[in-house]
């Protein structure tokens, strides 16, 4: 049969139309991402960029607000933080998600890696990621507290809400008000936000970038590459140094990120 000129047309259109998306949909796979924000921040400060970047571009993301933002202040546990992860890395793998990143800013980089080690992802994003309250620093200012919550735990008081200390490197040691039980899951030094014991025990099957910013906090910047000697056993784990400070480092890794998880896709399969 022949086609005229004008039929040929219709014919070609109609194959581009209909046929090239389906077979594209079909060859591109789904990635979800969770992002998580910093100590005392929230999903529209700092990440809120990174994350409307992402799905703009297609990704499931789901930009969480965890038990350390401002407005809940450890108001649950670290295994309460892990189900909440879960539960949105669930949602996205019944939406077709194929391969699944968990991702955080500063604590939630801390706590992306720590999950990472216990649940089944593709790749961990950290972003100038800090809190480590396993450092000499931290033991050292928030040791009393440490101790006392552990005296109240034993006393049987372990879910009574006090005031005890946390810090952050900008601000210095303040007062939270949150329950023994609480305290001590995020902050036993040698417990969840221990992100060198994380890296440590991470399995060299799961990929990480691990971004620390070029104008971090002195601290941090020594840090960074500490943890990155821990981080070598996967091919695809990358040292990365975003050109701006700490609390601009989701946005300026924006490029990088997508970059990084196309290509742990890409050599996955």
């Amino acid at each position: 049969m022949k086609l005229s000129s004008l039929g040929l047309y219709i014919f070609v259109v109609c194959a581009l139309v209909i046929g090239t998306p389906a077979l594209t949909f079909a060859e591109t796979p789904k990635i979800g991402i969770v992002i998580m924000h910093g100590k005392g921040g929230s999903p529209d400060k700092h990440v809120n960029g990174i994350a409307n970047a992402l799905e703009r571009d297609g990704y499931l993301v789901a930009n969480l607000e965890m038990p350390w933002s401002k407005r809940h202040e450890y108001n649950s546990s670290v295994s309460a933080a892990e189900e909440q992860v879960e539960s949105a890395l669930t949602k996205m793998r019944n939406q077709g998600a194929t391969h699944l990143f968990v991702s955080g800013h500063s604590q939630g980089g801390g706590f992306a890696l720590y999950f990472g080690g216990r649940h089944a992802v593709d790749g961990v994003i950290g972003l100038a990621p800090g809190g480590n309250v396993g450092s000499k620093m931290f033991r050292k200012k928030l040791g009393k507290s440490v101790a006392r919550a552990r005296k109240l735990i034993e006393a049987g008081k372990g879910d009574e809400t006090t005031r005890l200390m946390d810090h952050e490197g900008s601000k210095g040691t303040f007062p939270i008000i949150i329950t023994p039980n609480n305290y001590l899951s995020w902050f036993d030094p040698d417990g969840a936000m221990n992100i060198v014991r994380s890296a440590k025990q991470l399995g060299d099957d799961v990929p990480v970038l691990w971004a620390v910013a070029k104008r971090d906090y002195p601290g941090l910047r020594k840090f960074g590459p500490i943890v990155f000697g821990f981080l070598s056993g996967h091919p695809d784990t990358t040292y990365y140094e975003p050109s701006s400070d700490h609390l601009g480092a989701p946005s300026a890794s924006i490029d990088e990120v997508k970059r990084w998880i196309t290509e742990v896709v890409t050599n996955k399969g």
